[in-house]
């Protein structure tokens, strides 16, 4: 491969057996997170979402990544699977709101560590927790820094533990049945069976997340089938881990409407049936698992914006390489910066904005599979979705479908933190586009710009197509759905945002100003929606390509 296509990264001799264990530590790391679906969907749906999300979510985003990463390889992974099937714009979206996320997202499981430590040694003070925390992120980043091998090694050893932990967990519950771990099928005495699904859907597509996360790593890997071979390994693995251990601690020790991690019941008192030492030592899996995200999502992560960079599309300091090992260094001490500096940070408001970022690049996935599928046939792929192309747009449709749909089921915070957020990738390729040249300046005749914006050809209607989406669904939402879906929520917003003094002192208060901050919003995007397209009309022809000449002529 040429160093375009690699960066000057250096392949490793990835075994499937590690490739399998960082995508599980990439994706799951055990079943921590289904406590908190069942008390608020009711034990019912919480276990006919887990069983029917593998085939309608996870299942289009293991096969599509394993069919484009078998076919392409290039450094950046799902980035170049996008700019390949959609253009260099939509590359940059889908890369950018992913690693921005995973930037944030990242810290979270450092934080957990932490707090799960705390549990663990009650008289830890928030002082000796901010230092274990910090002791961390150094451990993992030096382990980081010596590649992709060390990774799998430590990958490996957390996996490990957490199978254990939690095969113990379904046969300790099997054997101790002693409740119908279905019944009642949802919450009624919160929800209807609609705002039931609607409750756990958000943290059930969380769970069943991050199958394209291995593909920043491809480049990397000497054996380039081990990634497309390992998903199809572990996609049935993650699924059965979260399905056995919650069937079986439901009809074990029952009790669904007191299930939380926190102060509550837990896998962990599945565990303690067999002996006092249960509960100890699932704090002690939980810690490993918040690790295992960390170290994983560090090596991931940090080879995001490198390929961005590659592409002359993000600073080129991010490129450098240690000497020997050949690691993008500045990724993943970058990470570790933000890690350090976020770790004492309130995360309720950074947390809305990172839901909607992920739904972006999962969506841009599903739609370049499918377009790939009619724009370059003959591509090699030597992993291969059977079915025909027919099938493939009817596997990534529900895909699409339910990310549209978890947009507005997270609630109105999520989706104004969202429309908020994402408003940074358009902005940041305009001005990174204009700064570095992007593909352009790799190959002019093939990625030409427009002279007189400096951006790709038909950039502005592309930004156009961004606001007008969001405008339109935002009205939607803010006029209609959340108060119509949103029904005595006020309790929620008061004890999540109550802090926040001029959004109102009251629940309803709080409402009122997120629904009226996300119209006018809506109404600002709609309104620069018309003013982009008036001015691409004028100075951005996509269909007229002689006036660009004709300008490229003048200007120069």
């Amino acid at each position: 491969m040429s160093n375009q296509q690699t960066g000057g990264l250096k392949e490793h001799p990835v075994t499937l057996r590690a490739a399998v264990m960082m995508m599980y530590c990439l994706v799951a790391a055990g079943a921590f997170g289904i406590e908190e679906m069942i008390p608020d969907a009711g034990p019912g749906i919480t276990i006919i979402v887990l069983c029917v999300l593998p085939f309608i979510w996870a299942a289009p985003q293991a096969l599509c990544s394993a069919e484009l990463g078998s076919a392409i390889t290039d450094v950046g992974g799902f980035y170049k699977w996008i700019q390949r099937g959609l253009g260099e714009f939509w590359g940059f979206q889908g890369c950018w709101c992913r690693t921005l996320s995973c930037y944030v997202d990242n810290t979270l499981y450092i934080v957990l560590a932490g707090s799960y430590t705390q549990m663990l040694i009650p008289s830890m003070t928030d002082t000796g927790k901010f230092i274990l925390m910090t002791a961390l992120i150094a451990v993992f980043t030096v382990i980081n820094l010596l590649g992709i091998k060390e990774v799998g090694m430590i990958s490996t050893i957390f996996s490990v533990i957490i199978f254990i932990v939690f095969a113990a967990v379904t046969v300790i519950g099997f054997c101790n049945w002693n409740y119908n771990p279905v019944e009642p099928l949802y919450n009624s005495d919160d929800y209807s069976l609609v705002g039931s699904i609607g409750a756990c859907l958000a943290t059930g597509m969380w769970m069943y997340s991050g199958y394209t996360s291995m593909s920043t790593l491809s480049t990397e890997c000497k054996d380039k089938s081990v990634i497309p071979r390992g998903l199809m390994i572990v996609m049935p693995i993650i699924a059965l881990s979260y399905i056995l251990p919650t069937i079986a601690g439901l009809a074990s020790v029952g009790h669904w409407q007191d299930w939380t991690f926190e102060g509550g019941i837990s896998f962990g008192h599945v565990l303690a049936l067999a002996g006092s030492w249960g509960l100890p030592v699932f704090v002690i899996a939980a810690v490993f698992s918040n690790l295992a995200i960390f170290n994983t999502q560090i090596i991931s992560v940090s080879r995001g914006f490198f390929g961005m960079a590659v592409d002359n599309l993000a600073p080129k300091a991010l490129m450098k390489l240690s000497k020997n090992r050949r690691i993008p260094y500045i990724g993943v001490l970058s990470l570790s910066v933000v890690a350090f500096c976020l770790c004492n940070f309130d995360f309720s408001v950074l947390v809305t904005i990172d839901v909607t970022l992920l739904m972006v690049d999962y969506v841009l996935v599903f739609i370049s599979t499918a377009r790939l599928r009619r724009t370059e046939p003959d591509m090699p792929r030597p992993f291969r979705i059977p079915g025909g192309d027919t099938f493939v747009k009817i596997l990534v449709a529900p895909g699409i479908l339910i990310a549209v749909a978890a947009l507005f089921l997270n609630g109105a915070d999520y989706f104004l933190g969202g429309m908020v957020g994402l408003m940074s990738s358009p902005i940041l390729y305009v001005i990174w586009k204009r700064m570095y040249g992007g593909l352009y300046k790799i190959d002019p005749v093939k990625y030409p710009i427009n002279p007189r914006t400096k951006l790709a050809v038909g950039d502005l209607h592309r930004i156009a197509i961004i606001l007008a989406i969001f405008g339109v669904i935002g009205l939607i939402g803010s006029m209609w759905w959340f108060g119509f879906y949103e029904v005595d929520w006020e309790s929620y917003y008061l004890d999540t945002y109550g802090y926040l003094k001029f959004m109102g002192s009251t629940g309803e208060e709080i409402i009122h100003w997120i629904y009226t901050t996300m119209k006018w919003l809506s109404i600002l995007y709609l309104a620069a929606t018309v003013v982009l397209e008036i001015v691409a009309a004028k100075i951005d022809p996509r269909s007229n390509p002689q006036k660009l000449d004709k300008d490229a002529k003048i200007s120069s």
